[in-house]
């Protein structure tokens, strides 16, 4: 008889966390393909190595253990074309992909939480078929393939987080303790008890109130994917296995509560309601029932579940997992640091290969256009038997190589200066706009300011990285005069334009009360000027340009409204903000997706 692992006994937080993390490493041992994996969260400290090398000491001998490398090719990945033994012998030939050459062990994925989407969904569908299948570059093969997935953590913050297609299907979601903790020896089974584990694990009865009482904890706690309650039955046979028992127990049952549902809560199980007192020969009739009954004073194995996994609720995790805080993290990462994701020929992030013509400025994917024309050179030597080449390669199995890089973002401020604006409210836009150049500096991008009054419209300020410049042009801004309303669009179509044509992503937040009142020409009459004025916003709209436009008018404006349809912008009406209300409106529209032409 095994016991499972036993760490140094501690009062110590950050010592308990490490000693739970290591008895993870036994459970996933015993099954690894039946628990999926972990999701194990920390630095790149001695601690993780630690972590890492117990697993490897007690999985089987020689149980393969890969790492997954940050934008790896799907050829490589799930397998596809052996392009030089397919060249060689002139027919398709295919290779093994890493997953395929995993089966049996484990696969270890570092950065998890930057890794790319489509990879995540690769890997995720080979555990839920426990299958490779591939079909494609004229091969198709399926081969069965079984692996534990560690995916590797590393984020710095909470708004970077393994994504959650693949956090659902590992069944220990692990925090490490930070460097700072001590390195604790852990007592770890040996690889012959873990053998022993896993033969007796599929022979170990389950009670049968012991999955409606996970269902159950797993409702309290507000998880909703079913996998969570099947990951805890199966860490509860597990813990009976390692144990040596043909029975899972309460011990079990509150140990897989601990390890699998309480890092996946999303809310904190609701307090029973009060009861009113039963009539006296209600009382009297329940005071019957639990003479008869012999399991009084004994908690049901749902509340024993239920308890166990709130005690292990770590402090302040359920703080920030409510739903609105999630969807603010994944919009905060939309609008990141960065800039907007966009597609180049020439440089950033590899992306795979497309069919086109050759020509130059572009990049010729040389692998993958042999891997197209390696299937079809028996037949065209056949065809051209007295052709020199060794490889014969024709237009159509030509593929470019694509990338994928971040884009620079300037953020151009539009504000209206008129006399109608600073009677209404100029300082309050002054004081949003400054706002949001701090929110610009944040996120690193490059800011401009053009204002608009009198007869045309003057840039403040060209696109920079200094905060201190752009708050101090805005400040000297005056008011008064009549408002060019076309002028200053115009000018902010054509400074975007250019930022656009360095490689950059511009932005428009125009701040206007919609009065327009001076046409191009400098010359008065509202119908001219908002005539022109609609027909330079329709070139945003064309250019695919992403805007918004604040009406900072006491009362909506019709015109308002009109204008940011003409521009594709997102219109808000903030007709009762004051600065930091118009700031944070804004903020929200920045944090939108755009897609670029």
């Amino acid at each position: 008889m095994t016991k499972a692992p036993q760490a140094v006994e501690t009062n110590n937080q950050e010592d308990t966390a490490t000693a739970m993390a290591f008895q993870v490493v036994a459970l996933l041992a015993v099954d690894p393909f039946g628990l999926g994996g972990v999701v194990l969260r920390g630095p790149a400290d001695p601690l993780r190595d630690d972590w890492l090398e117990a697993l490897r000491k007690i999985m089987p001998q020689g149980a393969p253990w890969r790492r997954v490398p940050m934008g790896i090719a799907d050829n490589r990945l799930l397998g596809g074309l052996d392009l030089t033994a397919s060249l060689s012998s002139g027919r398709p030939i295919a290779q093994r992909g890493l997953l395929s050459e995993s089966d049996g062990g484990v696969v270890i994925l570092p950065m998890a939480e930057r890794v790319e989407g489509q990879t995540i969904a690769r890997i995720a569908a080979v555990l839920d078929q426990g299958a490779v299948n591939v079909a494609r570059e004229g091969v198709a093969f399926a081969e069965a393939t079984r692996f534990a997935v560690i995916a590797l953590d590393e984020g710095a913050s909470e708004e970077e987080q393994v994504a959650e297609a693949l956090a659902d299907r590992l069944a220990f979601h692990v925090s490490l303790p930070q460097q700072s903790a001590k390195r604790m020896k852990s007592v770890m089974p040996h690889r012959d008890d873990i053998q022993a584990a896993r033969q007796l694990v599929a022979h170990v009865r389950v009670p049968p109130d012991l999955p409606q009482a996970f269902c159950a904890a797993a409702l309290a706690l507000g998880i909703l994917s079913l996998r969570a309650p099947i990951f805890a039955l199966r860490c509860a046979r597990a813990a009976a296995a390692l144990a040596g028992r043909k029975e899972v127990t309460a011990e079990d049952a509150a140990l897989a509560a601990q390890l699998v549902l309480a890092p996946r809560a999303r809310q904190m199980p609701e307090a029973p309601a009060e009861e009113q007192p039963p009539a006296p020969e209600q009382q009297q009739q329940e005071n019957t029932r639990a003479d008869q009954s012999q399991s009084q004073d004994q908690p049901s194995l749902e509340d024993l579940v239920l308890a166990a996994a709130q005690a292990n609720l770590p402090p302040g995790l359920l703080a920030g997992l409510g739903v609105a805080a999630r969807q603010m993290a994944r919009q905060a990462a939309q609008s990141g640091k960065s800039g907007m994701m966009r597609r180049s020929a020439q440089r950033g992030r590899p992306i795979g290969a497309r069919p086109a013509a050759w020509r130059a400025g572009l990049r010729l994917a040389l692998v993958e256009t042999l891997r197209v024309a390696a299937p079809w050179q028996e037949y065209r030597r056949r065809e051209k038997p007295h052709h020199a080449a060794l490889v014969h390669i024709r237009r159509e199995d030509v593929r470019i190589r694509r990338y994928r890089q971040n884009s620079e973002t300037t953020t151009i401020f539009l504000v209206d200066a008129s006399g109608s604006a600073a009677l209404h409210r100029l300082a309050e836009a002054k004081g949003a706009v400054e706002l949001l150049l701090s929110d610009c500096y944040v996120r690193r991008d490059r800011v401009a300011v053009i204002a608009f009054r009198g007869r045309g419209a003057e840039v403040l300020l060209e696109p920079t990285h200094s905060l201190v410049r752009a708050k101090r042009s805005l400040a000297a801004l005056p008011g008064g005069g009549g408002t060019p309303l076309s002028a200053g669009i115009a000018a902010g179509f054509a400074m975007a334009e250019a930022s656009r044509k360095r490689g950059q992503t511009p932005v428009i937040v125009a701040l206007t009360d919609g009065r327009a009142n001076v046409a191009r020409d400098g010359m008065g009459g509202r119908a001219t000027a908002e005539a022109e004025a609609l027909d330079v916003a329709r070139l945003f709209k064309v250019s695919g340009i992403s805007s918004l436009l604040i009406d900072t008018a006491p009362r909506p404006q019709p015109f308002s409204r009109d204008l940011a349809s003409a521009m594709g912008a997102r219109y808000v009406p903030l007709p009762f903000a004051d600065a930091a209300r118009m700031s944070a409106a804004v903020r929200d529209a920045a944090r939108m997706p755009v897609v670029g032409p």
